[in-house]
């Protein structure tokens, strides 16, 4: 039986409901969240819910236009529906930001699942910790590990941030994509990434394949029809079929009602030493010989890269890279057998090494790779040759400690921070803050860096940002942090995400330069810092944007100035910088 309330109560219900591309489907949300929302936002969210028979979208804004708020308004609105089941997919060192940022403009719970949380969530009596009255968060890695639970979970909504990172989802050698793709197939998801596209457009039909698996037809259709984009009629046919699938918003197009600040680009060049000539030369001569055997024949062309890179860094960063060839030289050849695999320290010297191999393609197939020639003794002695010759390329390397490219950092901070200053007239009340964000690819070089700028008048003022901080200076920064945030909900019982959370309020309190490497460029906010110095050049253009996001976003409130550092004797340094000045 139908009471009065029953019926007052279904017919409020019905004034609520709406069109799903409609601006009053979000109007509930929109009243309570506590967030500055601007028209691209609301039309985004608009847009994933604009095609109920979808699964899913990608929103694929430029850097620092609020891709999450997006995502907030998305997750907020399901919330509302009382569709409960929603899961977050982030970078591990996101996972506390995204948990915040939830909570804050909001109001909406959230849980982060990992190893520790899952096992006293079980242990409390969920035998699914996915299934909880929260919106649950987890990193890459840990979806990958408990696929099986996400699959039995009746999703309503899937976020996956910094989509980009499963761009190669299409090679069945990317083992955590697939198991994400996998895991969320049959549910409705939303893509978030600023670089939907970074080297190639077969990046592109993964990520659309994530939503749907046939917009493109298979593989083989896709490469024949769009990966060279010969006439204007196929790039037309991709753009009409990326359309009710991707959007993306350029800061140029917000321009009428986001104010952005302008940015400033400045080249410092530099002259390498005789010595440092010297070396980049013997290594390039090397690299270019028709048979290398310290190389594994898969990865020779990711390792030539990686090593010119090491050589456009710093002697400090290629220095430990060739002793570690010389080793596994020297051990492979002791067996007769084929090197298979890049020296160990060239995973910790360069942190990007994973994610750039994911993204190579390899030089020989899996089959080709597998088969371990047994060398005959004239090619011993020919490795033996190789080895001393690595021997001599290490010794000239340590012998330099003074690179020409370190000694001109302290001239590129200082007309760096007075292009800033210049630039800064009618800038209202804000106080102009002397902070500069300093890139390198490599973590020898970041401390060769912190040692130079520890001798100048930054002195105790400078910190190191990287993949694992577990230097001294980070633990003592970080354990003050929690003593100043014990008992508050800053304090989310994570390692890595308070580490970040840590080293960005010392930077934005106390320090005045951070010297960081790639694990800085994506998912930190550093509004307050107007100076960006690439002292390295990353190899895809793309990774320059992501880096000045960091600092060039929305709330940034001066000018922004840019300095690349540049060798026109390298060429691979001079090839990226000409691809830059191409994309700008």
């Amino acid at each position: 039986m139908m009471t009065d309330f029953h019926a007052s109560y279904i017919a409020h219900e019905l004034t609520r409901r709406c069109a799903s591309d409609s601006v009053e489907k979000l109007t509930a949300v929109l009243s309570d969240a506590q967030v500055d929302l601007n028209p691209h936002q609301i039309e985004a969210a608009l847009f994933a819910f604009r095609n109920p028979l979808s699964r899913g979208a990608i929103l694929a804004d430029e850097v620092g236009l609020g891709k999450t708020i997006e995502a907030g308004l998305l997750i907020a609105q399901k919330w509302a529906e009382q569709k409960r089941r929603i899961l977050v997919i982030v970078p591990a060192n996101l996972r506390k930001q995204w948990d915040q940022e939830l909570a804050d403009k909001f109001f909406l719970p959230s849980a982060i699942l990992e190893n520790r949380t899952f096992n006293e969530t079980i242990k409390a009596g969920n035998l699914n910790p996915f299934q909880q009255d929260a919106i649950v968060i987890c990193s890459y890695q840990f979806a990958r590990k408990m696929e099986p639970y996400i699959r039995q979970t009746q999703w309503d909504l899937v976020v996956i941030d910094e989509a980009h990172r499963l761009r190669n989802v299409y090679k069945p050698t990317n083992k955590i994509a697939n198991a994400i793709k996998q895991s969320i197939a049959p549910f409705r998801k939303v893509l978030l990434t600023a670089t939907p596209l970074q080297n190639s457009l077969l990046e592109l039909y993964g990520l659309v394949s994530i939503i749907d698996d046939f917009a493109f037809g298979d593989l083989k259709i896709y490469r024949t029809r769009f990966t060279r984009l010969g006439n204007d009629t196929d790039f037309n046919d991709l753009k009409e079929r990326l359309r009710p699938i991707c959007k993306r918003t350029l800061r140029k197009q917000v321009l009428e009602y986001v104010k952005y600040t302008n940015r400033h680009a400045l080249v410092q060049e530099f002259v390498p030493t005789p010595e440092e000539q010297r070396l980049y030369d013997l290594v390039s001569e090397y690299l270019q010989q028709p048979a290398l055997y310290a190389l594994p024949a898969s990865q020779r062309s990711l390792m030539t890269l990686i090593l010119r890179k090491l050589l456009a860094s710093s002697t400090y960063a290629i220095s430990n890279t060739l002793n570690g060839l010389a080793v596994k030289l020297e051990s492979a050849a002791k067996q007769a057998e084929a090197v298979d695999a890049p020296p160990e320290q060239l995973a910790e010297d360069w942190e990007d090494l994973n994610e750039l191999a994911d993204e190579w393609e390899p030089d020989e197939s899996e089959e080709e790779a597998a088969q371990k020639p047994r060398y005959t003794p004239e090619q011993l002695a020919e490795m033996r040759q190789e080895m001393a010759k690595l021997r001599e390329f290490h010794q000239l390397a340590k012998s330099i400690t003074r690179n020409s490219k370190g000694e001109v950092l302290l001239t590129a901070l200082r007309r760096g921070f007075a292009a800033a200053a210049e630039a800064q007239q009618g800038a209202g009340g804000a106080t102009l803050q002397q902070k500069a964000l300093i890139f390198t690819e490599s973590r020898r070089t970041q401390e060769y860096l912190f040692r130079i700028l520890e001798q100048t008048e930054f002195a105790g003022k400078v910190m190191v940002f990287n993949g694992t901080n577990s230097d001294p200076a980070s633990k003592e920064i970080y354990r003050r942090w929690l003593e100043k945030h014990k008992g508050t909900d800053r304090v989310s019982g994570s390692p890595a995400a308070d580490m970040r959370a840590a080293l960005v309020e010392h930077f934005r309190d106390e320090a005045s330069v951070m010297i960081a490497t790639e694990a800085a460029a994506e998912g930190i906010n550093l509004q307050f810092c107007n100076l960006v110095v690439n002292y390295d050049l990353p190899w895809n253009p793309q990774r320059i944007e992501q880096r000045i996001g960091r600092c060039h976003r929305y709330g940034q409130k001066f000018d922004v100035v840019v300095v690349n550092f540049l060798n026109k004797n390298n060429a691979a340094d001079l090839r990226v910088y000409q691809l830059l000045v191409t994309v700008r």
